[in-house]
Parts: C-alpha cells; sequence; structure tokens
C-alpha cells in the first residue's frame, strides 16, 4: 500500500472484504407503505463529522434509493460522488434508520468496532476510495471494488487501545471546534444587529422618528421618505438557454444561478454563456450594480440570498435583478434587504408552493425607508467598513477551524497507520 508507508512490523494489512460484511439488510418492495422510517442520504453526513441531518417519512414517500438498513457500529461509506468524503460511523441509531443505496454499509467483524470506524474515516483509505472511482462528473466506485481496498490491522489489544486514544483526542478537538463554530455564529449575528440598526435607525440614533406604517421597521427619522420597491427599483428575470446548443455554453458572459449566491459581490459563475444565447432565451444583460436576488430555491426556508454583481452578467429563471433608479444606492438597498431580510422572507415568500419562492408582486409591495442619496452613500460607506471587520474576524477563526480538522484527521491517520504508539 504506497500510501500507507512502513507499519509496526506487528501488524498485518488486509483487504476490508476480509473484516467486514457489506450491505448485509436490505428493505424490501413488500414493506407495509406506512411504515414510518429515518432517512440519510448523502448530503446528510459530513467528512469529519459523521451524520448530521436525518429525514423522518413513510415508506410510500420515501426515494426508491432509501433501501439499505443499519445497525450500531456500521459504517456507511459513500460509493457516489466519493469527492464528497461522506464516511461514517453509525452510533445507537433508532431501529428504523435506512440509508441511502448510494452508501456502502460495511459492518466489521474481524477488526473491532471502535478501531473500524477510525480505519476507514483515514485519509489514506478516503483518498484511495477516491482515486478508484470511475467518472469526472458523478465519480462512483462499486462495493466491491470498495472491499479490496486493503487496511493496517494491528492485534486487537492495541486496535482498542488506538480507539479508546482516539475517542479522547477527536472528542477534544471536536469541543475546540464546535467552540470556534459557537464564535462565527455570535459575529454573524452581531454582523446582522450591526446593518439591521443602522439601515433603520440611521448613523444618527438621537434623530428625530417618525412611525414608518411598517411593522417590523417602526420608527425611523423623519426626513427618511417611505416608499413601495417597485416606485424605486425595475425588476429584470432570466432564463436557461437550451443547453442542447453547446455554442450557447462556450461563451464568457456569467450567468448567475443560485448556486453562485454565496458571496456579496458576483464577479464570476460557475457557468458562462456566450452572446448569441442572449437572444435565444430569455436572458438579457444585466449592468454592474444590480442588486441579485434568489427568488426560488429551497434556501429560501433559512434565508435570502443576495448579492451586488460587480460584472456584466445574465441571471437563470431562479434569480431576480433589482436595478434601482436615480433615487437609491445599490449598496445601502443591498444593506437594507440584508439586515431587514427575516421580515422580508416571511413577507416575499409565497406559502405552501412545493420549492420555496418569492412572488415578484409582493416584493414589489413591500415599502423601504429611504435616507437621501448622500445620506444612503455614508451609510453604506460605514457598513462596508464594519461589516469588512467583522468578516476578516469570522474568516480568521475559520482558518483555526481548518487547523483543528486537519489536526484531526493527521492524528487519527498517524494512530491507525501505527506512526505513534498509543499503548
Amino acid at each position: 500500500m504506497p500510501w500507507l508507508g512502513n507499519v509496526p512490523a506487528h501488524w498485518e494489512s488486509k483487504a476490508t472484504k476480509y473484516l467486514v460484511t457489506c450491505n448485509d439488510d436490505v428493505l424490501t418492495e413488500d414493506v407495509d407503505p406506512a411504515t414510518e422510517i429515518v432517512y440519510v442520504e448523502i448530503a446528510d453526513v459530513e467528512e469529519g463529522q459523521g451524520i448530521k441531518a436525518t429525514t423522518d417519512m413513510l415508506f410510500k414517500d420515501a426515494p426508491s434509493r432509501a433501501r439499505r438498513q443499519v445497525k450500531h457500529g456500521d459504517i456507511i461509506v459513500s460509493t457516489v460522488r466519493t469527492y464528497l468524503k461522506a464516511i461514517a460511523p453509525v452510533e445507537n441509531p433508532p431501529d428504523n434508520l435506512v440509508v441511502s443505496t448510494g452508501f456502502a454499509v460495511l459492518r466489521p467483524h474481524g477488526v473491532s468496532q471502535g478501531f473500524a470506524k477510525y480505519a476507514f474515516a483515514e485519509s489514506g483509505f478516503i483518498n484511495t476510495v477516491i482515486a478508484r472511482s470511475n467518472g469526472v462528473s458523478y465519480p462512483a466506485i462499486n462495493a466491491t471494488d470498495l472491499v479490496r481496498i486493503p487496511i493496517p490491522v494491528p492485534p486487537i489489544v492495541e486496535q482498542q487501545s488506538i480507539a479508546l486514544y482516539l475517542d479522547r483526542e477527536t472528542a477534544r478537538i471536536d469541543a475546540l471546534i464546535a467552540e470556534k463554530g459557537r464564535l462565527i455564529d455570535t459575529l454573524r449575528e452581531y454582523r446582522h444587529a450591526t446593518i439591521s440598526e443602522v439601515v433603520i435607525q440611521g448613523l444618527v440614533n438621537t434623530s428625530p422618528k417618525k412611525s414608518s406604517g411598517v411593522p417590523w421597521l417602526g420608527d425611523v427619522p423623519t426626513h427618511w421618505s417611505i416608499e413601495k420597491l417597485k416606485f424605486f427599483v425595475r425588476f429584470v428575470g432570466g432564463g436557461t438557454p437550451s443547453k442542447a446548443n453547446e455554442e450557447y455554453w462556450k461563451g464568457d458572459i456569467p450567468w448567475v444561478s443560485p448556486k453562485d449566491m454565496k458571496q456579496p459581490r458576483i464577479d464570476d459563475t460557475e457557468d458562462k454563456i456566450s452572446e448569441a444565447a442572449l437572444g435565444s432565451s430569455a436572458c438579457s444583460m444585466i449592468e454592474p450594480g444590480a442588486i441579485l436576488v434568489v427568488v426560488r430555491s429551497g434556501i429560501l426556508q433559512h434565508t435570502i440570498p443576495i448579492a451586488i454583481n460587480d460584472v456584466p452578467v445574465a441571471v437563470n429563471q431562479d434569480m431576480k435583478a433589482l436595478l434601482p433608479d436615480e433615487k437609491v444606492q445599490s449598496r445601502f438597498l443591498a444593506y437594507q434587504m440584508l439586515g431587514c431580510q427575516r421580515e422580508l422572507r416571511d413577507e416575499w415568500v409565497k406559502q405552501g408552493a412545493t420549492v420555496e419562492s418569492i412572488e415578484q408582486q409582493r416584493m414589489a409591495d413591500s415599502r423601504f425607508a429611504i435616507p437621501p442619496l448622500e445620506e444612503q452613500e455614508v451609510i453604506a460607506s460605514y457598513l462596508d467598513r464594519e461589516t469588512g471587520r467583522i468578516d476578516k474576524l469570522i474568516e480568521h477563526v475559520q482558518d483555526e477551524i481548518k487547523l483543528l480538522q486537519e489536526l484531526r484527521a493527521a492524528t487519527i491517520s498517524d494512530a491507525v497507520t501505527g506512526k505513534i504508539k498509543v499503548l
């Protein structure tokens, strides 16, 4: 095993198939449709963190891939989209836990369960799974090839000692990661509160106030106007050029979809389209400075992604571009939407839709507090500085979390490959 290097002389290395059984228990089609199951799919498992989410559902409503039954001590290993590194131990599951057929369910019998959960999470094993996967956009490995991959096997006493050592060390590191995660949550909440206060109250809290007439806005400075969104912005939608015409997708025009809306400023996108695509679809060129809003996506259950484009772009049908007139500064309006987005989400999002969506009429009729243009610029510049400072703090903490995750992975690797002695 080139990736493993040297191991202690008294250790063995064995193919996984000699140490586990694979995919032992599967639900059949004759299961009562009213049976309740707790389902885990690939996206519910995060590298190094295990199973992070589950979905309760009836068998009749479950996807056809919801078939693999699991028990305590099993290890689930993703055999599709293996680059996601979705590998997790199953610990004290409910009796009706079912995982996707996109997982191989490994049940240890020739190795201790405690050691196995770390051996199959070791970076060398994971990278070997990825290397032996086939396919580019959807890499996968079949279970037969998966269980041919060898792992190091120390004597049982050492397995148990390694498992106890790693239980202790990973718990310590995980506690530090969780603490850093809570700090990020606090910083994000502080960022939101900073924006929310200034875009409603202004920078001078002692200025006279008046009722806005909007419950969630409350009182605003007396010299600010209250106007419906449709009276100072123009709405531009988008579309998707035909996928059948490859020439439409060989251009250099950024084409924004919800997956690109992860940053407050957009200057590049995953997909790009050509000039010819603009004339053949609902897409149109949107000049820099527009406010881009996701209007149809499951993410609207939690938040409304908002960004400003720094370069000319087109958008898909799940997006809207808001083009402010000369009375409103884009950065200020974007900040006001961000600061009030919890309230706006309740006001804008259509109830009962199959996929969460924003009704343009609801958006257009919502009222905003608009200060004079000069004051908008002062507020936007202030928030640029303050949010930039907070964002740097968040980035610093995220870097610390990344280092801790690397330490966790290295600790597991060193222990299960015999690089450190834990007895």
